[in-house]
C-alpha cells in the first residue's frame, strides 16, 4: 500500500514540473486545449513563439515550440482559430530562438 502512496505523489509531483512546449494542432476547436490566434504584430502577440526542430529542445515554459505528429505526444492540443476575439492566446511567431518568450505574463498558466 505504501507504495501506491509514493507512486501516486511521485506522478503529481512530475506533473507539476510538466512544461507544455510539445503541442500538436487539432481539427476541431473542441478537441483543444488551448485555441490560439496568430497575430500579424510582436506587440499584439501574448507569447512570441519559436518552432524548435527536435522535440529535446522544447524545455520549459518559454515559447519554444516542438510540433507533434501525433496527439498523444503532446503535452498541449491546439486549435488555431480564424479571429482574435476566438483565441485564448494570441502568438507570434519569431525567426530566432532567443526572441522567443512571454510578453503577457497573466497567459502564462494557459501552456503549463
Amino acid at each position: 500500500m505504501k507504495r501506491v502512496y509514493l507512486l501516486v505523489i511521485t506522478l503529481f509531483l512530475l506533473s507539476l514540473n510538466m512544461s507544455a512546449q510539445k503541442v500538436y494542432s487539432v481539427e476541431y476547436a473542441n478537441q483543444a486545449d488551448v485555441k490560439v490566434f496568430v497575430v500579424d504584430y510582436e506587440n499584439q502577440a501574448d507569447l512570441k513563439v519559436f518552432k524548435v526542430k527536435y522535440q529535446n529542445q522544447a524545455v520549459k515554459n518559454e515559447g519554444r515550440w516542438f510540433f507533434t505528429d501525433y496527439a498523444n505526444q503532446a503535452d498541449k492540443k491546439i486549435f488555431f482559430v480564424k479571429y482574435a476575439n476566438q483565441a485564448d492566446l494570441k502568438i507570434y511567431f519569431v525567426k530566432y530562438a532567443n526572441q522567443a518568450g512571454w510578453i503577457n505574463q497573466s497567459k502564462l498558466h494557459l501552456m503549463y
